[in-house]
């Protein structure tokens, strides 16, 4: 299961892609708007809008996203909407909750006012970063399957637009790139083949990488909105990760005279081997991320 936010102006064009088409769309929930006519829902939504008109934003849109090939009662996705809702913190308002069914996985629609019902403006930040946790929690709690990769061929390329599409080829690039990179200026160079760019973020007049983004033609991506994956904290876990497991399986590596020479058993036969290891990493870790700073140095000095 998870979950993707959108926070939007318009309840009408919200309300009529929603529920319009009863193909699709079954309405499982309502509070406090009608539900049989989607104009009349939206007359509802901005009447409540109207007690505090000065928030511009006050469109909820959360889609919440089942595993491919899993099936839920209707009973069970309007209680785990509900849920969704009161973790996060969108309460004493109107709301709306719609299953859609016309694609291979199922999914919901959960429309809510961020207008609360005495007029007050509902608390909106880092909304999204919520959302994708609160799912994660319910997933484990409703004990549905787990999201760990995306499943391309469930994916209908055909429907998408230029964007998403281009968005998706970013991420199979990374994904068959990633086991060939020990750093992040692998990717980069890997990338670059394929006509795909990496670009830096660096905290405000400092060397300190900050973000990952990607450029594939005119569209440019953040790595997090790729994939949470590719953020650039979890890209440089995975890379330090990779390196570390090499090192550690070929001792002739340049850190060897760091590894424990004892020939039959070097790990059982130091002292505190939990210790031993964990001085060994870290004098590894201190060793690449000085190498690692300084490219990106090198890179941002030639760039600047």
């Amino acid at each position: 299961m998870i979950s993707k936010v959108i926070i939007g102006k318009a309840f009408y064009r919200a309300c009529r892609y929603v529920c319009k088409d009863t193909r699709r769309a079954i309405i499982l929930q309502t509070e406090g708007v009608r539900n049989y006519d989607y104009k009349l829902m939206a007359a509802d939504f901005e009447r409540q809008h109207s007690l505090r008109p000065t928030l511009s934003k006050a469109v909820f849109h959360g889609i919440i996203s089942f595993y491919p090939g899993e099936q839920l009662h209707d009973e069970t996705m309007a209680a785990i909407a509900t849920e969704y809702l009161q973790e996060m913190k969108i309460i004493n308002t109107q709301f709306l909750v719609v299953k859609h069914i016309d694609k291979r996985h199922l999914h919901l629609h959960v429309l809510a006012n961020m207008v609360d019902n005495n007029g007050e403006a509902i608390e909106d930040s880092w909304i999204r970063l919520r959302g994708k946790k609160i799912a994660q929690k319910l997933t484990l709690k409703y004990k549905l399957k787990q999201a760990i990769t995306k499943d391309l061929t469930m994916i209908n390329f055909e429907a998408l637009n230029k964007k998403e599409l281009n968005k998706y080829v970013i991420y199979r690039a990374i994904l068959e790139t990633l086991p060939n990179c020990n750093y992040v200026k692998d990717l980069e160079a890997m990338l670059l083949k394929k006509k795909i760019e990496t670009r830096y973020k660096y905290k405000e007049q400092t060397t300190e990488l900050q973000g990952i983004s990607f450029k594939i033609g005119e569209y440019k991506y953040k790595g997090s909105d790729i994939d949470r994956k590719f953020s650039i904290n979890n890209l440089q876990k995975f890379f330090y990760n990779q390196r570390v497991k090499k090192l550690l399986k070929k001792p002739e590596s340049k850190y060897s005279h760091l590894l424990p020479q004892r020939p039959d058993d070097p790990i059982k036969n130091v002292k505190n081997p939990g210790r031993d290891l964990f001085n060994l990493l870290m004098k590894i870790e201190k060793n690449e991320w000085e190498e690692d700073d300084f490219e990106f140095k090198k890179k941002r000095k030639r760039r600047g």
